[in-house]
């Protein structure tokens, strides 16, 4: 890998990590004194992917236009790699008339024909999507590939199954994604699921399976282009399991009680390490990491403005842009 692909590299994952953080504030902003989820100009859930970046960043910098993802319930940051516009879905999220979806879908529901990119809240729900995308992909002959991406949990629906068994029997181009962040909400892997590692069950389906470890976005990379290149070429899909971080809480307002690793969080986290690296290397500056920090913060500023600005629907909007 080239200096100015690894350049690549952190520079988005710092633009990522700088928009969560940004929103986390916003979230928490005003949800005080008394923790009230539906309170604040950003009400209901919120799944944020601190720590997951490599994932994302890793796999997205071998799309091009025309590829698809389908994303899990923490899915911003697949959404910033894969080019959907940040105004657009900061405004989403602030439910606002200028958003993907016209304010109506929040966080967990962006869609982006665009870009090819959409997200749900429901466990696995992407994976036969993503096979749905493949399989029009391939009629239409063109090398175009699907991603689908979810936690290790999903891994244990039917769905998830049901979906590698069909891309394995008519060879579609899909890749197959498994973040695995070690939690489940606050299930641990070991209780959940049989085997250490989701990528072995591939083997069931008679494709190809790799695990990543320690959330390396340049090993995920590589990981990546090998099955992205393998389904643009008609070989069928891949499973790729990510072992990735997840930062922060399940979603805002998780006191993750439940988590034995919380006192080893902050020295995995993914982005300073890269950093330490690259400075190392002599491939980044500690001036770089200023700019790079400052230009993802005057975008994500921005963002949040187009947001705030924007309009607050109309109540007698929820009877437009749904199925009757």
């Amino acid at each position: 890998m080239n200096p100015m692909n690894r350049l690549e590299l952190y520079t988005e994952m710092v633009r990522i990590r700088q928009y969560e953080s940004r929103i986390l504030q916003e979230y928490h902003a005003d949800k005080s004194p008394a923790w009230d989820i539906g309170a604040g100009l950003i009400p209901g859930e919120m799944h944020l992917a601190a720590g997951q970046e490599p994932a994302a960043v890793g796999v997205c910098a071998h799309l091009k236009k025309g590829d698809g993802i389908t994303a899990p319930h923490r899915p911003h940051h697949f959404a910033l790699a894969h080019g959907v516009d940040m105004n657009a879905m900061t405004a989403e999220i602030y439910g606002r008339t200028t958003g993907l979806c016209k304010g109506k879908g929040g966080h967990m529901h962006l869609f982006d024909p665009e870009n090819h990119f959409s997200c749900s809240g429901i466990i696995a729900q992407g994976y036969p999507v993503a096979c749905g995308q493949a399989l029009a992909m391939k009629r239409k002959g063109t090398d175009n590939v699907a991603i689908a991406v979810a936690g290790e949990g999903a891994a244990n629906q039917g769905a998830f199954h049901e979906s590698l068994n069909l891309a394995a029997v008519w060879n579609l181009p899909v890749v197959f994604i498994i973040e695995d962040n070690d939690w489940a909400i606050s299930v641990p892997r070991s209780d959940s699921t049989a085997t250490t590692s989701n990528a072995d069950r591939a083997a069931g389906y008679g494709i190809p399976g790799v695990r990543v470890e320690d959330n390396d976005v340049e090993a995920v990379f590589e990981a990546a282009g090998a099955a992205i290149d393998r389904a643009r070429s008609g070989e069928g899909p891949s499973l790729i399991e990510i072992h990735t971080l997840r930062l922060w809480g399940h979603f805002e307002g998780d006191a993750q009680a439940y988590r034995t690793d919380l006192e080893t969080v902050d020295e995995r986290d993914p982005i300073p390490r890269y950093a330490a690296m690259l400075l190392e290397s002599g491939e980044l500056t500690e001036d770089q990491v200023q700019e790079i920090a400052a230009t993802a913060d005057a975008e994500v500023d921005a963002a949040i403005q187009f947001a705030l600005n924007s309009p607050i629907p109309a109540p007698e909007d929820a009877l437009l842009h749904v199925f009757a």
